[in-house]
């Protein structure tokens, strides 16, 4: 198996990568919808992960769900965020189906909008 699950996130008020966001992983039961935490794991300053997300045997096939938490992550720079703020946690779903495959969930955010697509 070759296939890895990486992410990004860059932070689109400041114009810079979003160093130091929490970013859950977790594997969602595709009979009953039941989420299961594998990981929490924090952004290095260029707003990647020091390691791949999923890789060798952890990477499998199956719907997963990347949470991003970005309102802590805003409250550190920017002091006027409503409250509660509009964005507190971004679920990114999706599904791995081919184990040969590199996934790459880029994230685009702001406290009010966000964007994401299947990088490379």
């Amino acid at each position: 198996m070759t296939g890895k699950l990486t992410t990004h996130v860059l932070d689109t008020v400041r114009g810079c990568p979003a160093a130091g966001m929490t970013i859950e992983l977790w594997s969602i039961d595709s009979q009953y919808g039941e989420k299961t935490l594998l990981k929490a794991i924090i952004t290095n300053a260029d707003g990647r992960t020091d390691d791949p997300v999923l890789v060798d045997e952890a990477f499998k096939v199956g719907i997963y769900e990347l949470v991003f938490v970005v309102d802590r992550y805003f409250a550190q720079y920017l002091h006027l965020l409503p409250n509660p703020p509009f964005l507190d946690r971004i679920p990114i779903r999706f599904g791995i189906a081919d184990l040969n495959a590199h996934y790459h969930v880029p994230l685009l955010a702001s406290p009010w909008a966000y964007s994401t697509y299947r990088g490379s």
